[in-house]
């Protein structure tokens, strides 16, 4: 007899019943925790899948490139048989439709944003810029936004801060001091972030966040797979990505409250590379960003080795908890074992602790939020196997479905539209050219030596740029662009 869940239910495994997770609960977040080889990545499989044939779009990160196997029917071998048997499932091979994305461009689609988009904090954070440091990209930010100099590319921000310590001097009066050392430092950053290939990230057009949340002709959630093998050799580029993407969601969607099914479930591989060496002002940020996005209909779920990788003021945040087997060797390890044990509801039939470190491949410690959004009490829990395929894809195989990618052609090609680096390009031409001109004519004044010098009614340069750019701030006072909680741009609601 099949096991019997709800219809806003996923199964997630056999304890001494179903173990599911409501659907109405999955905006309040959770965690999957495990030590490498206990079975992390076929619990995501299983969950993205399930949260697809529920109709609710997926975003995870493929670290290893064994996630990639999700986009086509499995062929379970005889231990899966035997796993689905004892569970009365039926294991019909089955794939969620997938979309593949890649910052690089290699493996999926291009992601790109903008650096408007990115805002000032999480930049700084990838360029782990100091306070003073900060301090002088927020100042960029702030001219280029008055100006209407668009920043979409790197170019365009080292644009941007050439512009800055150029008028230092102006700057400095309204803002504060802006060193040319301090610049200088950024620049160089810059030019190693550029160096690291940072520089395809950047750019147009950039991700319509929509298409992360789509769903097919049958009503399932498409599965957006970013291929990170590459990326994860950046480790700060990747959690600021993924960082950046959660804080333009929470920007961009509307106040849901508690869905019945979430809008959008992302999936946080490697959640330890986010806090590690973060400032505690960014950690702060992340925790209100964690906080408020459930009222969106967005569930974040991270993945990580322990639950003490990730802070406690998040870490209590998450509702959903799958904790694979641990092994305490030494103190730090038995630190995190008894740190993941404390989280759980207690079960009277066993020793939360002893339970973690005998799980076998494919077991895990569950607790889920009940109807009341209150903790249920830990389950010893088997996996349900996958339907669909355990590793990775062949080249052909990714390049075969990329070419039926409802995105195909829409991000493949980069874009370069006039931005501040071609606008301050622009000036400085014409700078030249009227300096130039003003030369040629105090050169024919004084070859004219028989008509008496008249006073000039032309603008010296400083004044024409003076009030050239008195004229472009006020007309662009009314359109100054605004920012969210972390530095992006708050855009419109949809």
């Amino acid at each position: 007899m099949p096991l019997p869940i709800g219809d806003n239910e996923i199964l997630l495994g056999l304890g001494q019943g179903p173990v599911t997770q409501r659907l109405d609960r999955t905006n309040r977040h959770g965690v999957v925790a495990g030590a490498t080889g206990t079975g992390k990545t076929v619990t995501l499989q299983v969950m993205a899948q399930a949260f697809s044939d529920a109709g609710v779009p997926v975003f995870a990160a493929d670290v290893k490139g064994d996630l990639s196997g999700l986009a086509v029917p499995g062929s379970p071998n005889e231990k899966m048989l035997a796993r689905a048997a004892a569970m009365d499932l039926a294991l019909a091979p089955a794939a969620p439709p997938v979309i593949f994305w890649d910052l690089f461009g290699q493996k999926g689609h291009p992601i790109r944003t903008t650096i408007s988009e990115m805002g000032p904090l999480l930049l700084s954070r990838l360029l782990e810029l100091n306070d003073v440091q900060e301090g002088v990209l927020t100042i960029a930010f702030h001219v280029a936004d008055q100006e209407g100099l668009l920043l979409l590319d790197l170019k365009d921000l080292q644009a941007a801060l050439k512009y800055v310590a150029d008028h230092a001097d102006d700057i400095g009066t309204q803002y504060g001091n802006v060193s040319a050392a301090t610049v200088g430092a950024i620049q160089r950053k810059l030019l190693t972030l550029q160096t690291q290939g940072a520089e395809a990230f950047f750019g147009e057009p950039a991700l319509d966040l929509s298409d992360v949340m789509r769903t097919d002709a049958a009503g399932r959630g498409y599965v957006s797979l970013l291929a990170a093998d590459r990326l994860i050799q950046s480790p700060k580029l990747y959690a600021t990505f993924l960082m950046w993407l959660l804080s333009e969601l929470f920007e961009v969607l509307p106040e849901v409250g508690d869905p019945e099914k979430p809008r959008l479930v992302f999936f946080f591989d490697e959640a330890h590379l986010l806090f590690d060496d973060a400032p505690k002002a960014l950690i702060e940020k992340i925790e209100q960003v964690v906080r408020l996005i459930r009222s969106k209909g967005v569930g974040v779920y991270f993945v990580t080795q322990n639950p003490a990788d990730i802070p406690d003021a998040v870490l209590g945040q998450l509702g959903a908890r799958v904790q694979h087997a641990l092994r305490a060797y030494t103190p730090a390890d038995q630190k995190g074992l008894r740190a993941a044990a404390q989280s759980f509801r207690i079960n009277p039939d066993f020793d939360t602790a002893e339970a973690i470190q005998a799980l076998g491949v494919g077991e895990a410690l569950v607790s889920t939020l009940d109807e009341k959004g209150a903790p249920q009490v830990v389950q010893k829990t088997l996996i349900r196997p996958p339907a669909s395929r355990l590793g990775p894809l062949t080249p052909q195989e990714r390049a075969a479905l990329q070419g039926q990618s409802p995105v195909r052609g829409v991000y493949d090609e980069p874009r370069d539209r006039d931005s501040a680096y071609e606008i301050l390009q622009g000036r400085a031409v014409q700078a030249e050219r009227q300096a130039e001109a003003r030369m040629r004519e105090q050169e024919a004044a004084k070859r004219d030596a028989s008509a008496r010098p008249r006073a000039s009614g032309r603008q010296t340069m400083a004044e024409a740029f003076a009030v050239t750019l008195v004229r472009t701030v006020a007309s662009q006072a009314g359109r100054e662009l605004m920012r969210g909680l972390l530095g992006g741009l708050t855009r419109r609601r949809r």
